[in-house]
């Protein structure tokens, strides 16, 4: 985080973790996951796909942490985080989750599920800026599989953002799941949200798989803020850490 005299800056860094397991969940990579996400120098990271709790990992991986992910990947780099709990299952359950160096002041986790789906969720943290009486939200989000029902929480989304003061600067990231690139029309139309990469590139980064990027499924996209220097993270060691790549953003209010 750096003040200048312009502004305050922050860098944002989203990852679809994959619950701790590298690609095709051969191994446990959780504690690479962690010292490849210090490296990058993130002050927020928005996480998808985070583990809570599973009674069954936790007897049978070796390195298995005590605490919850979000907490064991905030370490002592982000003494602030939150957690929303989306798929429950009867041995644990996963979600997404906010590491902050700023303090979150406030969070909720909305649900966005589609009736007869899997559960989705948006977590919605609030974000003290130092020095200011400015509050930052930060929305991270995973939507479903199926066209129809991204649709529909987009339009909840978008419903999200717009009951925000609207000079209010605002951050979504997260897995959007878009291979079809719907998603930066309705959010620009509907609650002005711009895309990151499409800002400067003209459209999304390439995502997934890690290894050989081909789909543009991971977003950034900001409302009432500045950006520079958007970027996909080097493959290695990424590719082995995530079957989606990181992306990264310098934001500045």
């Amino acid at each position: 985080m750096s003040q200048k005299t312009q502004g305050f800056s922050f860098k944002v860094l989203t990852i679809n973790t994959h619950m701790g397991f590298n690609a095709f969940n051969r191994r446990f990579i959780l504690p690479e996951l962690r010292d490849a996400v210090r490296s990058t120098g993130a002050d927020i990271v928005l996480l998808q796909e985070v583990m809570g709790s599973h009674a069954l990992h936790k007897l049978q991986v070796a390195n298995w942490p005590e605490t919850p992910h979000y907490e064991f990947l905030a370490d002592t780099m982000w003494k602030n985080f939150a957690y929303g709990r989306n798929a429950v299952y009867p041995e644990g359950h996963h979600g997404n989750a906010v590491l902050s160096r700023l303090p979150i002041v406030d969070y909720h986790n909305r649900d966005i599920s589609v009736a007869g789906t899997e559960k989705r969720g948006i977590l919605h943290c609030q974000l003290q800026v130092p020095d200011s009486p400015v509050t930052l939200h930060i929305l991270c989000v995973h939507l479903g599989l199926r066209e129809a029902h991204r649709m529909a929480q987009l339009k909840m989304m978008c419903q999200l953002v717009n009951e925000l003061p609207p000079d209010a600067p605002v951050v979504i990231a997260g897995d959007f799941n878009d291979w079809r690139q719907r998603a930066n029309a309705i959010l620009k139309r509907d609650a002005g949200m711009e895309e990151v990469f499409s800002r400067k590139n003209g459209r999304p980064a390439r995502t997934f798989p890690a290894r050989f990027p081909l789909l543009r499924l991971d977003r950034i996209y900001v409302r009432n803020a500045g950006i520079s220097h958007p970027q996909t993270i080097p493959l290695r060691p990424w590719s082995h850490l995530s079957d989606h790549a990181p992306l990264a953003v310098e934001i500045h209010l």
